[in-house]
């Protein structure tokens, strides 16, 4: 018996410095080693240029790559990762002054969405996402991911399209996006369900290994899959919850952002995200424990405003107060209420729920309606989906007085009456 052990990618990360962004470009490029490390590869040494903008041509300017050369021998490295997308004059420049694997950021956070997407959607999204950034770069990514077989960008739903030619990539994104607009259907009829149940939807939104997945399972009782490494879970899951005077809601996790998102990745997940519009509250998590959490607050912020779901009521959670926190904690001018908890030990669970019975005690309309014994299906759907505060069964019909959704008080008023 001989054992086998394969060989893994030694990789030299690549980053400029342009003193802009809204995170330092030392901290961005420890964030690129996580990424890739989560992939499996080894990073051998990291490489910063200070530049006012990356080379158009070769990213780096000339002594830097003459510095990269003696680094990739001194290492003998397999490939470098650029901490920006690269395009496809940069990656075919670099590739020919180089003779190694040129990967950037974009394909690094692709190929993890590729291992991770277990659901058929997710799958869908990601080899879109993949087709896409191929095409545009193919006359680069050709000789780059061939050269070595397997690793970073060579795995995935997409990796049997890249010696295809332009035209059978465009089919192909031709027939993902049929497939994402037949998923689109389902979801908007998940949802038409959802609005006439008058269901509460509150989504959970941050930085990636915020810790969402874990505060999805203190406030549901669930036990979703969840980790301590980025993108630890990528296929959207919703729970029901109960909090406060017997209200329940539909609680949604969604994908983790991070800084440089690339746009073919958010355009693919456009369906998933875009449920965040239809949420009633979102639950912003941040890590409070990292100190680059205000840099990470200002990545989600900026997500969500591409996707224009500010107006939406955002509770700001600032998680894993059970770890050694840097005091004071930033405060969150987006935010209508701010709590501390610690999603693993479930401390401020309590505190959590009263700010979101809080908010959606705002949202709604007291009413007094007098509904007809014949209408019994519209009393039971009071009971069950708004907060009674009386019932009287008088001769015409009970007579009810309640906190209600916009929509309840909608379908409510050809009933509203005075005692």
């Amino acid at each position: 018996m001989h054992e086998t052990k394969m060989e893994l990618d030694q990789l030299i990360l690549v980053g400029i410095d342009t003193d802009e962004g809204a995170m330092a470009a030392d901290e961005s490029l420890l964030e690129l080693k996580e990424l890739v490390e989560t992939t499996g590869a080894v990073v051998s040494d990291m490489l910063m240029q200070k530049r006012e903008y990356p080379h158009p041509g070769h990213y780096l300017g000339k002594g830097k790559i003459d510095e990269l050369k003696d680094l990739i021998s001194l290492h003998n490295a397999t490939g470098i990762v650029c901490d920006d997308e690269l395009s496809a004059v940069q990656l075919r420049n670099l590739s020919n002054l180089l003779d190694v694997k040129i990967l950037d950021r974009t394909l690094v956070i692709l190929d993890i969405f590729a291992s991770r997407a277990s659901s058929a959607e997710g799958k869908v999204q990601v080899e879109l996402a993949q087709q896409k950034y191929r095409l545009s770069r193919l006359s680069g990514l050709g000789k780059s991911l061939s050269r070595l077989g397997g690793g970073i960008g060579t795995r995935g739903p997409g990796e049997k399209k890249l010696e295809t030619d332009r035209r059978h990539i465009r089919n192909r994104i031709s027939e993902l996006e049929d497939q994402l607009k037949q998923i689109e259907l389902h979801r908007a009829v998940l949802r038409d369900k959802r609005e006439r149940n008058s269901e509460i939807v509150i989504s959970l939104v941050g930085y990636t290994n915020a810790g969402k997945s874990t505060l999805l399972n203190c406030l549901s009782d669930s036990s979703v899959y969840a980790s301590n490494q980025l993108f630890a879970t990528l296929d959207t899951t919703a729970r029901s919850i109960s909090f406060g005077n017997s209200s329940k809601a539909i609680l949604t996790d969604t994908v983790g952002f991070i800084s440089k998102l690339p746009h073919n990745l958010i355009k693919a997940f456009r369906s998933t995200l875009d449920e965040l519009k239809y949420s009633d509250i979102l639950l912003h998590v941040v890590d409070a424990s990292s100190p680059s959490r205000s840099e990470h607050m200002a990545v989600v912020y900026s997500t969500l405003k591409e996707l224009s779901v500010l107006d939406k009521p955002i509770i700001t959670i600032y998680n894993k107060m059970d770890r050694d926190v840097d005091l004071p904690l930033p405060s969150d001018i987006h935010a209508r209420k701010e709590v501390k908890m610690s999603a693993l030990s479930g401390e401020g669970k309590d505190i959590l729920f009263t700010a979101i019975e809080g908010i959606l005690q705002e949202m709604r309309i007291k009413i007094s309606a007098l509904i007809p014994y014949n209408e019994g299906a519209l009393s039971n759907m009071l009971r069950q989906k708004s907060e009674i505060i009386s019932e009287e069964y008088v001769e015409n019909g009970l007579f009810i007085e309640a906190y209600v959704n916009r929509e309840l008080y909608n379908r409510l008023s050809p009933y509203m009456a005075k005692r």
